[in-house]
């Protein structure tokens, strides 16, 4: 193994065991500033920039129906992309990720009973400012099987009192808030279930982030038989659907 991927190795595994571990049990969230460093974030951001001004970007989808007479606009305001960093000019959003995947599998074991083996695709998100955010919600309110969020942020010169765009989580039986700023290079971690609800509080700038999901392996195969045993029923002997 090269000396320089070594050092990097330790230092992931350092900054798992002794920071993100011992937050995620305490407080259910944790960052850290200057993760890959402004040259490589500086790549990450320009890539992102590219898919966003290239029309790569489409709007974020709700999981469910919104509240009746709500446009999905004032619930959600964010343009996303799906990505697996192995697509064309996704060279620095690929480092990103296998970098934020050595980094949790340092983290497997000591996280209580979660078995962590796979995560989802990175989303790719802009929030265009104009007052655009995403209210109040759970990432994994119905057990499907997601563990972990982690936001990656892209936002050089952010000032929250300016530009907003602050995520605020709402931790599980705490008596206080946690408000993250979307600072450039920054990376998130919190438990994605109903531990943190959180909201994206209005931007008034270009607001992008890389956010990926890790999955509980347990829970996501459950989720999976439950989904197929609900499209299972939903289909007439003959493989029609029911009306």
């Amino acid at each position: 193994m090269p000396l320089m991927q070594h050092v990097m190795d330790a230092d992931l595994e350092r900054l798992a065991m002794d920071q993100i571990v011992p937050s995620l049990l305490d407080q259910g969230f944790f960052y850290v500033d200057n993760f890959l460093g402004e040259l490589v974030g500086h790549f990450v951001l320009n890539q992102v920039k590219e898919m966003h001004y290239s029309g790569v970007l489409q709007d974020g989808q709700l999981a469910g129906p919104g509240p009746f007479g709500v446009s999905k606009r004032n619930i959600r305001g964010d343009k996303i992309a799906w990505v697996n960093g192995g697509e064309r000019r996704c060279e620095a959003i690929h480092l990103l990720l296998t970098l934020i995947d050595k980094l949790v599998s340092f983290c497997i074991g000591r996280l209580g009973t979660s078995i962590i083996r796979e995560r989802s695709k990175a989303m790719v998100a802009c929030y265009p400012g104009k007052g655009t955010g995403y209210v109040k919600h759970v990432d994994n309110p119905n057990a499907d099987g997601r563990c972990i969020t982690c936001i990656y942020y892209l936002n050089k010169n952010w000032n929250p009192q300016e530009h907003g765009g602050i995520l605020r989580i709402f931790p599980e039986g705490k008596s206080y808030v946690a408000d993250v700023e979307p600072l450039f290079d920054r990376l998130l971690f919190f438990w994605s279930d109903r531990r943190n609800p959180h909201e994206v509080q209005p931007s008034y700038a270009t607001r992008y982030a890389i956010t990926v999901w890790y999955f509980d392996s347990e829970e996501r195969a459950e989720a999976k038989r439950r989904f197929r045993d609900l499209t299972a029923s939903t289909q007439d002997p003959d493989g029609s659907s029911t009306p």
